[in-house]
C-alpha cells in the first residue's frame, strides 16, 4: 500500500496542467495502456537523431513488446508520465526502480517540436515527487555525451549531480530530496513561464472578438468598439455568422475563416456555445482566451463542472483562460493600446497594475482610479478565476517595467501558499496592496471553486503580513495608498514633518501620526500664506524645504486650509516640485473645500517622465485618511528595508524516521478519520524533531503514584487528565511541588474529593518543571492555507482574549522571532513586574522545530503543546496532544502544477 493506493492503482492526484517555457499549456498525467498508439505516433514523428539519443540506436518504430512495457506500469516501482497537447503526446518521462529499492533509473523522450520548451524539466520535477512518494531517494541516468539538451536538463535542475564516463556514456546520479537550489530553480522557471503566459494575453499581436455584434449596448458590440477605439495596434477580427460587417471591418462567420493567426480570442457568446468555440480556437492555434460570458455560478455544482471542463479543454490545447465572467483585459502601453474590456474608454496611463476577480469589483476599482487620477499600466479582471489568477498577474507584473506598484482585490484564494511565496518576492521590489474582506476564505463568492479555511481568521492576515503586502479592506483604501506609492518615493524612515496654516489642524495630524507610530520630528503650524501668490508660494516652498532638509525627517504632510487666491492646483505644483527636489515623500491634505469642481482627493499635477516613472502629488481631503495611508507605506518601507532572514533547519532532527512512524500509524486509517496518539507515541514522534516532553505517569492507586514519583524523583506535580482541568490550578486540577510520599498520598485523596463533582478522578504524576511563563503552541493542517502555527501565552491571554499570533510555514528565523513577539501579552516574556525575561532563543528554536515538523508532515492534523514552560534557562514541554489524519494534497509543492 502506497499513499493509500494499491500497486497498479491509477494515481489520479499526479495529474496536472502545466505551463511550458513559452507560456502555453499542456497536460501531464501517468501513462496508460491506451496510450500505445499515440506513443507510437510520437516515436515515428521523431528525427533519427532524437531516436538515437533516447535508445542509443535507431529504430523506425517501437515493437508491440516495447509498447506494452512502456505503457503498462504499476505506478510504484515503474512510473511513467506523458505530457500531452490535445490528443498528441509531446513528452515522456519514466523511472524504473533498481535492485537497491531506494534507487531508480530515469529516462526521457521529448517531441522534436517541443524540445527547448521546458518539457523535460517539468517531467523531472513530477517524477522526483512521485518517486519520493514511493520511498525512492536517488535517480540515475545514462546519457550520450552528444545529448547536450538532456544533460542540460539534469545540470540545471538544482540537484547535486555526480557524473562519470563509462564506455562512452555519461552516467549521472543524484539525490532527489528538494534542495534550496532545486526549489529556487523550479520557482524561477515557474515565474518565467507564468509571466510569459499572461504577457501574451496583455500584449497580443491580434485579437478575435467572437460574438461581436452590431447592436449597440450588446456586450459583443461594446468589446469590439472598445478594442478598436482604444487604439489597439494589431488586426482585430469580428466573428458573427449573421453579420457581413462589424466595426467598419469584414465579419467572419467562424473562427476558421479568419485569415491570420489569433493571439487573443475574446469570447462573448452564450454558455452552450463556448465549448465548441474553444475547440475552434484550438484548431487554429489561438494562444489565449478571454471569456466575458458569465452565469456559470447560477447553476451551482453543474455550472462549476461546466466551468472546469472548459478550462480543462483550453489548457489541454495550450491556451490560458481569463474568466469566465471577466470584465476584461487592459494594457495602456501606447505601443499596444489594449482595451479588451467593457470599461468605458482607455484608462489614464500610469504605473499601477490592477487585479480583480468579479466584474463588479473591477468596475469599483476602475471608477476609484478614475476619480483619483491614478494612472494604470494594466488591468486583469479574472472573473470567476477559473484559470488565470492573482498569482499569474503578480508573476507578470514582477518583470513588467511599466508597473511600479500592484493592487489586488481578492474575494477568494486558490493557492495561498503560492500567493505568499510570490507576493513576498514581488514585495521586495514593488509595493503590493491587497484588499480583502474579513470573511475571505471562510465563504466563497459565486462561481469560485476553491477550498475554504478552518484556521482562525487572523491566520490569513498573518500570511499577508509575512508576505510584506499592504493589507487594506476596501477599494477606496487601496487607491488611497496606490496614489501615494505610484506618485512619490518610499519613505526611508518614520520621521515626519507637519506643515500647516492651522494650529488645530496640525495638532490633529500630530495625534493621528503618533497613534500610527510616526514620529513627529518637525512641525510648522503658523504658516501665513496671505500677501499674494508669489510670496505665499515662496514661503511654502522655503518652509517645506527647510523641514525636509533634516536627516531625521523622512516624509511630510502638508495640510492647508483654503486660502483666497491660492488654488489647490497651484499649491500642489509647488509641493510636488519641493518633493522632487529633496527626494523625500510628501503628501497634501486640503480640508474644507466644498466646490465639487475643485478636485482634492487624488493625484494632482501628475505625469510620467521620460523613463516611464510616474510623478505627482498625492492629495486627500481628510487628515486621518492621509495619515493612515502614509503610515501604511512607512510600515511597508520598513519591512522592505529590514533583514528578511532565512529558513533554518533545526539541528538533531530526523524527518525520515518521523515519516516512517506516521506512515505506520496511519496504515489502518481511512477517509477523514483522525487518530489521536497516546502520550507515549506523541513523545516518540516529537522526539524525532528534538522536542522532549516532560515525562508523566498515569496511575490508579496511591501506591502506583508513589512508585512513579520515586522513579521520576521528588518534587512532583499531580494533574487531572481531563483536558479541561489539567491546566486549571484554580479549579483544583493541578497540585504543584509535592515533596514526599505522605504529601503525595494526602494530595491524591483530597484532589479526588475536589474533582468528584466534575467526574474527573483520572490523575497522573509528573516531574516538576522550573517555574516560568506558560506558553501554548498549536499547529494545524488547514484545507486552504496548509500548515498554520499559532503561539500565545497560556491562560487568560489565549482563553479569554484570543491573543494568538499565527504564522504559515516555511518560516524564516525573522518570522519565528516576529511570531514570539506578536501577542499583546508577549511583554511578559521580556521581563515583567520584577520577573526575569525568558530565554527567547530557546523558545524560538522550539517554535522553529514545530513549524518544520508541521511543514514536512501534512498528516499531522493538529498538535497542541500546552503548556510549554519558558524560563531564563530554556523551555520545558509539559504536555503535548497530537492527532494524525489523511491530508488533502497541498496547494503548493516541489513540482509545478496549475491550480484545478
Amino acid at each position: 500500500m502506497v499513499d493509500g493506493r494499491k500497486p497498479g492503482e491509477y494515481p489520479s492526484h499526479w495529474e496536472a496542467d502545466v505551463v511550458l517555457r513559452n507560456g502555453s499549456t499542456a497536460h501531464l498525467r501517468p501513462i496508460q495502456p491506451g496510450d500505445a498508439d499515440n506513443l507510437q505516433k510520437m516515436h515515428r514523428g521523431q528525427s533519427e537523431s532524437s531516436v538515437y539519443m533516447r535508445y542509443f540506436t535507431y529504430k523506425s518504430s517501437l515493437t508491440a513488446k516495447e509498447l506494452k512495457r512502456f505503457t503498462e506500469v504499476n505506478h510504484v516501482d515503474r512510473v511513467a508520465f506523458v505530457v500531452t497537447r490535445g490528443d498528441d503526446i509531446i513528452g515522456v518521462g519514466r523511472y524504473d526502480r533498481l535492485d537497491d529499492p531506494t534507487d531508480a533509473e530515469v529516462a526521457f523522450n521529448i517531441s522534436d517540436a517541443y524540445q527547448g520548451m521546458g518539457v523535460g524539466s517539468i517531467l523531472l520535477e513530477h517524477l522526483a515527487a512521485a518517486a519520493r512518494e514511493n520511498d525512492i531517494e536517488r535517480f540515475s541516468a545514462e546519457v550520450l555525451p552528444e545529448n547536450r539538451k538532456m544533460l542540460t536538463v539534469f545540470a540545471e535542475a538544482g540537484y547535486a549531480v555526480k557524473r562519470h564516463f563509462d564506455e562512452g556514456v555519461v552516467m549521472l546520479e543524484f539525490s532527489i530530496d528538494p534542495t534550496e537550489k532545486s526549489r529556487a530553480v523550479m520557482e524561477s522557471r515557474e515565474h518565467r513561464a507564468e509571466a510569459k503566459s499572461l504577457a501574451s494575453m496583455l500584449a497580443p499581436a491580434s485579437i478575435a472578438v467572437i460574438g461581436a455584434s452590431r447592436e449597440w449596448g450588446a456586450i459583443g458590440h461594446t468589446l469590439l468598439h472598445n478594442i478598436i477605439e482604444g487604439g489597439f495596434t494589431g488586426p482585430v477580427y469580428g466573428v458573427n455568422p449573421q453579420a457581413f460587417e462589424l466595426g467598419g471591418n469584414p465579419s467572419y462567420a467562424s473562427v476558421s475563416e479568419i485569415p491570420g493567426p489569433i493571439d487573443l480570442a475574446v469570447i462573448a457568446v452564450p454558455q452552450d456555445q463556448i465549448t465548441s468555440i474553444i475547440s475552434e480556437c484550438a484548431a487554429v492555434g489561438a494562444k489565449g482566451l478571454l471569456i466575458v460570458t458569465g452565469g456559470f455560478e447560477k447553476d451551482g455544482e453543474v455550472g462549476l463542472a461546466r466551468q472546469r471542463e472548459l478550462v480543462r479543454l483550453a489548457r489541454a490545447n495550450g491556451m490560458r483562460v481569463v474568466g469566465p465572467a471577466s470584465l476584461g483585459l487592459v494594457n495602456t502601453d501606447p505601443s499596444i493600446g489594449l482595451n479588451a474590456s467593457v470599461a468605458p474608454g482607455m484608462p489614464k496611463r500610469g504605473t499601477l497594475g490592477i487585479f480583480s476577480q468579479s466584474a463588479a469589483i473591477g468596475v469599483l476599482l476602475y471608477a476609484a482610479s478614475v476619480r483619483r487620477e491614478v494612472g494604470l499600466s494594466s488591468i486583469v479582471s479574472a472573473g470567476n478565476r477559473a484559470d488565470v489568477s492573482g498569482n499569474d498577474a503578480m508573476q507578470f507584473w514582477e518583470d513588467d517595467p511599466a508597473t511600479s506598484a500592484v493592487g489586488l482585490y481578492l474575494e477568494s484564494f486558490g493557492n495561498p501558499r503560492k500567493f505568499s511565496r510570490i507576493a513576498r518576492r514581488l514585495s521586495h521590489s514593488k509595493p503590493v496592496i491587497v484588499a480583502k474582506s474579513d470573511v475571505m476564505g471562510l465563504r466563497l463568492p459565486p462561481g469560485h471553486a476553491v477550498r475554504t479555511t478552518q484556521a482562525p481568521t487572523a491566520a490569513v492576515d498573518a500570511m499577508l503580513r509575512q508576505s510584506g503586502v499592504i493589507r487594506v479592506r476596501t477599494n477606496e483604501e487601496l487607491m488611497e495608498i496606490a496614489q501615494l506609492v505610484t506618485a512619490q518615493p518610499l519613505p526611508r524612515g518614520n520621521g515626519l514633518a507637519i506643515v500647516s496654516n492651522s494650529a488645530a489642524l496640525a495638532s490633529v495630524l500630530a495625534d493621528a501620526a503618533e497613534q500610527n507610530q510616526l514620529e513627529v520630528v518637525a512641525a510648522e503650524s503658523e504658516l501665513e500664506l496671505e500677501g499674494g501668490q508669489i510670496r505665499a508660494l515662496e514661503l511654502l516652498s522655503t518652509t517645506l524645504s527647510g523641514a525636509l532638509s533634516s536627516a531625521l525627517v523622512h516624509c511630510a504632510i502638508v495640510s492647508l486650509m483654503p486660502t483666497p487666491g491660492l488654488s489647490t492646483g497651484v499649491l500642489a505644483t509647488c509641493l510636488r516640485d519641493v518633493a522632487a527636489a529633496t527626494g523625500k515623500t510628501v503628501v497634501a491634505v486640503f480640508p474644507g473645500i466644498i466646490d465639487p469642481s475643485n478636485q482634492v482627493d487624488g493625484v494632482l499635477v501628475a505625469g510620467m517622465d521620460e523613463m516611464g516613472k510616474a510623478y505627482g502629488l498625492p492629495c486627500y481631503s481628510s487628515p486621518g485618511v492621509a495619515v493612515n495611508a502614509l503610515a501604511a507605506v512607512v510600515r511597508y518601507a520598513t519591512w522592505r528595508s529590514r533583514e528578511q532572514g532565512e529558513v533554518i533547519e533545526p539541528g538533531g532532527i530526523n524527518p525520515a524516521a518521523a515519516a516512517d512512524f506516521i506512515e505506520a500509524e496511519l496504515s489502518t486509517l481511512r477517509g477523514v478519520e483522525l487518530l489521536r496518539l497516546s502520550k507515549a507515541k506523541a513523545a516518540v514522534l516529537l522526539g524525532h524533531y528534538g522536542i522532549d516532553v516532560l515525562q508523566s505517569v498515569r496511575f490508579d492507586t496511591a501506591d502506583e503514584a508513589v512508585a512513579a514519583a520515586n522513579r521520576l524523583g521528588f518534587p512532583v506535580a499531580l494533574k487531572a487528565r481531563d483536558e479541561h482541568l489539567r491546566h486549571r490550578l484554580d479549579l483544583g486540577g493541578v497540585r504543584l511541588n509535592i515533596t514526599d510520599e505522605a504529601s503525595l498520598r494526602s494530595n491524591i485523596t483530597h484532589m479526588r474529593e475536589v474533582l468528584a463533582s466534575y467526574a474527573a478522578g483520572d490523575l497522573e504524576v509528573q516531574s516538576m518543571a522550573a517555574a516560568g511563563q506558560g506558553c501554548v503552541i498549536r499547529a494545524v493542517e488547514d484545507p486552504l492555507l496548509g500548515p498554520v502555527v499559532s503561539f500565545g501565552l497560556a491562560g487568560d491571554a489565549v482563553n479569554l482574549l484570543d491573543d494568538w499570533a499565527h504564522g504559515v510555514p516555511p518560516l524564516t528565523n525573522i518570522d519565528v522571532a516576529d511570531l514570539v513577539a506578536a501577542p499583546r501579552a508577549a511583554a511578559r516574556l521580556r521581563g515583567y513586574q520584577g520577573l526575569p525575561g525568558v530565554d527567547l532563543h530557546a523558545l524560538e528554536d522550539l517554535l522553529n522545530r514545530v513549524a518544520t515538523l508541521k511543514d514536512n508532515h501534512p498528516e499531522l492534523s493538529l498538535l497542541e503543546i500546552n503548556p510549554v514552560m519558558a524560563t531564563a534557562s530554556g523551555t520545558t514541554v509539559l504536555s503535548a496532544e497530537l492527532w494524525l489524519g489523511n491530508p488533502e494534497q497541498r496547494t503548493d509543492s516541489a513540482r509545478r502544477a496549475m491550480r484545478h
